[in-house]
């Protein structure tokens, strides 16, 4: 791949990147004892209503795999960026053939081609 197709790339995860930790920022604070890992924030109750407070459990819920769905993500854009550093972006980890360009426009995290994916 070119240079200047791996830069495009490298750009598109990096904005990813970016927007996927201020998705996780909104939702969830990063966890200092594990890298890589954010916990939802739970509700803080304040002299609210049983429905209130039922309410905010209900809604930390549902936001939990939402923050797992992006930590996941996540994990993959970067180890993305690492094969754009380390040369191999691109390439298929399963057969090592070169993964098609409009698959990696859809996916650009992707390290499987389409035949290895299934």
């Amino acid at each position: 791949m070119d240079k200047n197709k791996l830069e495009k790339f490298k750009n598109i995860l990096e904005d990813q990147q970016t927007k996927i930790e201020g998705e996780l920022a909104s939702i969830a604070q990063k966890d200092p004892s594990m890298k890589g890992d954010y916990d939802t924030r739970f509700p803080q109750f304040e002299s609210q209503s049983t429905d209130e407070e039922a309410l905010e459990v209900a809604t930390y819920e549902s936001t939990l795999p939402v923050e797992h769905a992006l930590e996941i993500k996540l994990v993959e854009i970067k180890k993305a960026l690492e094969r754009i550093k380390n040369g191999v972006f691109g390439q298929c980890a399963n057969c090592g053939e070169e993964i098609d360009e409009r698959r990696l426009e859809a996916l650009p995290e992707t390290d499987v081609c389409l035949k290895c994916q299934k």
